[in-house]
């Protein structure tokens, strides 16, 4: 390494290592940066910036120094993830600053309550003390009684009827009773019993309270009354408690079904939780099936390839599609199908030149 022009004591770690990875294999391979310039593809120009810390390693180039070099591809994948995660950083970081900070324009102005508007007492905003209508207190239901009024006799329009000064004298139940003796001399003599008008009297009142009463009984709900039901008791709901969802690791963000057709790195499954589990070379292009064990979810990369080249992943009736876009860049991944095991899913490519194939075959 002593050959090697020192790296600024300022890169983030991640980078540091990752070219001091590259710099390492140049050296036990024994080609020289011509050579590698030569035999992957890139200009001097783009390993001067690569080695030096410069400029993020496209992965193309990893794979390629690999294939050259008989390097082993996942350690030297591994770091590189950690470092292009960190260039991202570096850059999104650089964007803000170069943005510069947002003014902050203050909380709005805010409707008034309770007399107060935006911070100021508004003397025109104090409640009225004195109870308005709507404080007025609930209407009286007291149960009203109603009089009723015992019926008047056919022959007169008072409440309750003068006794006859005359009533007519109650028939004898005997039809043939003996004479009555002659009275003894100096007697006198016994009247005939009459009814009384007490009598008539009692039973109409009687029947007045019979009447007062079957009225009572109507108003207040009782047989033949006209109250209403009492509601039966609204049954209180069962509260079902949510099954607890499992705990991820931190940056994590979904696992199983929720991650399907989601972004690996987005979603924080790439990385160092993600492995190869399947890999196969279709002409220039290197394909590979990725498969996260904490996502529970598999997905496919192409490197090496050309504008126009297509990868895709698929596992049953899932199937995820990705194109590598023009613009230099020459690999790209798919999202994400939720699978058991990586060695359910696997990587198919279609090159723009006609060439294609897939995964175990």
């Amino acid at each position: 390494m002593s050959a090697w022009k020192a790296l600024s004591g300022e890169l983030d770690p991640d980078v540091r290592t990752f070219v001091e990875r590259l710099r390492l294999v140049i050296d036990r391979s024994g080609l020289g940066v011509v050579a590698v310039v030569e035999r992957t593809g890139h200009d001097r120009a783009d390993w001067d910036a690569f080695l030096h810390a410069r400029r993020p390693v496209p992965r193309s180039a990893v794979v390629a120094l690999s294939d050259i070099t008989g390097a082993d591809l996942g350690p030297l994948t591994a770091a590189w993830e950690h470092a292009d995660r960190a260039w991202k950083r570096l850059l999104r970081e650089r964007a803000v600053a170069e943005a510069g900070p947002t003014p902050d324009p203050g909380p709005p102005p805010g409707p008034a309550r309770d007399g107060v508007r935006d911070g100021r007492r508004d003397p025109e905003g104090v409640p009225d003390p004195r109870p308005g209508p709507q404080d007025a207190p609930p209407a009286d239901r007291t149960l009203r009684i109603r009089k009723v009024v015992p019926p008047a006799p056919a022959h007169g329009p008072t409440m309750a009827p003068a006794p006859d000064p005359a009533p007519a004298p109650a028939p004898d139940p005997d039809p043939a009773p003996d004479p009555a003796p002659a009275p003894a001399p100096g007697s006198v003599p016994r009247k005939p019993r009459r009814a009384t008008p007490l009598l008539y009297a009692a039973g109409i009142a009687g029947a007045a309270l019979v009447v007062t009463a079957a009225v009572l009984l109507a108003d207040l709900g009782g047989p033949g009354g006209s109250a209403a039901p009492t509601a039966a008791p609204t049954p209180s709901a069962t509260t079902v408690a949510p099954e607890p969802a499992p705990s991820l690791p931190d940056g994590v963000r979904c696992t199983g079904a929720d991650c399907g057709g989601q972004d690996p790195e987005r979603m924080g499954c790439g990385g160092p939780l993600a492995t190869t589990v399947a890999s196969t070379r279709i002409g220039p292009a290197f394909v590979e099936v990725r498969y996260s064990g904490v996502c529970a979810a598999a997905w496919a990369r192409i490197t090496g390839a050309a504008a126009g080249d297509e990868v895709s992943v698929q596992h049953g009736t899932a199937v995820q599609v990705a194109n590598v876009p023009e613009g230099g860049d020459t690999d790209a991944y798919t999202a994400m199908i939720p699978v058991a095991s990586g060695a359910a899913a696997r990587a198919c490519a279609m090159l723009a030149g006609g060439e294609d194939g897939c995964t175990g075959e």
